[in-house]
């Protein structure tokens, strides 16, 4: 495989079995052309944020390194989440499986499809957790300290490793 560049994505999940989507997605990203996992975080549970009243979330972040270009990758992350079932039917609602690209090495974008960095990605501890786990995998990305925004945001957002076990 050519040099590619980096890319961030969170993974996310809160329908169905949680973790086999968590891993239908991570297999489906190396599957992809040009396309190497790098490394994925540690699961984590965690509430949901914008709309309560679902059930809880497993998230995660994976660094990969791809040789398409960052509307190609965000096409081919939502042909995944069609495969596994994803329906967008309410902003925000539960869902099979959410891929977000959060960082796209070299590339800033704010168009109708595709925002880098991720608008949210910042305000949000269950993306800055388990991306401070793996942010030693950046290249050429935005100055930010991630375990400091981190550290800050699970003080008021429950962010829990998953051991596997469902309630």
């Amino acid at each position: 495989m050519a040099p590619g560049r980096r890319v961030f994505v969170s993974l996310g999940s809160n329908l169905g079995d949680r973790g086999g989507y968590l891993a239908q997605a991570r297999d489906a990203l190396a599957a992809l052309p040009t396309t190497a996992v790098l490394a994925a975080s540690r699961v984590y549970e965690t509430a949901p944020q914008e709309l309560a009243d679902q059930p809880s979330f497993l998230n995660q972040v994976v660094c990969l390194e791809t040789g398409l270009a960052p509307h190609e990758f965000l096409s081919a992350c939502q042909a995944i989440e069609r495969a596994n079932d994803r329906r967008r039917e309410r902003r925000f609602g539960p869902r099979t499986l959410d891929i977000d690209i959060l960082l796209f090495q070299g590339v800033e974008a704010d168009d109708p499809e595709l925002t880098l960095p991720h608008p949210r990605m910042c305000r949000r501890a269950f993306v800055l957790v388990p991306l401070a786990e793996i942010w030693g995998w950046a290249r050429d990305m935005p100055d930010l300290d991630v375990d400091r925004l981190a550290s800050a945001l699970a003080r008021d957002q429950a962010v829990r490793p998953y051991d596997g076990a469902e309630a």
